[in-house]
């Protein structure tokens, strides 16, 4: 069950459209992981903060008990990458891991839950590590749930 509507509006990076095009248009099956290696990812579809119109990035695939994590690392640049602002404006998004995206609530995780996350996200994806030593802010983790199809 997607629950977001409206006008996509592609990325300006060439690479994210052609993830994004050849990971939906194969259902999953090709185009799922990170370039140039092994590690999955998920495409996530995002309401933008100042646009309105639906925004779709490939992320780390970071998942426990079918809750996911999307760590807004940038590759440990300075600032958060665009889709942090969304996740806050309008936290409701599609996940894509596999054939058919669903819907998720999106919300910040803090203290305890985040520190148990970040250790979660760096087993699963250690370059992540090196991306917190890169910057001085921390990485924010959004926690992706769900949504209750009652």
């Amino acid at each position: 069950m997607t629950l977001l509507q409206g006008e996509y509006e592609p990325s300006s990076q060439q690479w994210v459209r052609d993830q994004v095009a050849e990971y939906e248009a194969s259902g999953g099956a090709r185009a799922n992981t990170l370039r140039g290696s092994t590690d999955p990812i998920v495409v996530i579809t995002s309401v933008g903060a100042k646009s309105g119109k639906l925004r779709k990035n490939p992320v780390m695939r970071v998942e426990k008990d079918g809750v996911y994590a999307a760590i807004a690392s940038k590759g440990g640049a300075p600032d958060n990458p665009s889709w942090y602002a969304n996740f806050l404006a309008h936290p409701v998004v599609d996940l894509q891991d596999g054939p058919e995206p669903q819907a998720y609530t999106v919300r910040l995780a803090e203290g305890e839950e985040r520190a148990q996350w970040w250790q979660h996200a760096v087993a699963t994806w250690p370059t992540y590590a090196s991306y917190q030593e890169k910057t001085d802010r921390e990485i924010p983790v959004f926690l992706l749930e769900p949504v209750d199809p009652a």
